[in-house]
């Protein structure tokens, strides 16, 4: 009996940092909103809160991690 070809798995760390976007692009979050607050400006947390994309030359790695989103 032959051994059933193996899918690939989606990398589970991987699902949790980043989405993928409904043109299949993939959206992160920035870092640096953890801690030592008090010294940011308020412009620059508003900026820090928000969704960024994932550098084209990273994505086409982080893509074979999610095979399913």
């Amino acid at each position: 009996m032959p051994k059933p070809i193996a899918r690939s798995k989606t990398r589970k760390s991987v699902a949790k940092r980043f989405k993928k976007t409904a043109s299949g692009k993939l959206t992160r979050t920035r870092g640096g909103r953890r801690h030592l607050l008090q010294s940011k400006s308020a412009k620059r947390k508003r900026k820090l809160a928000k969704l960024t994309l994932v550098h084209p030359t990273d994505a086409a790695r982080l893509k074979g991690c999610l095979p399913f989103d």
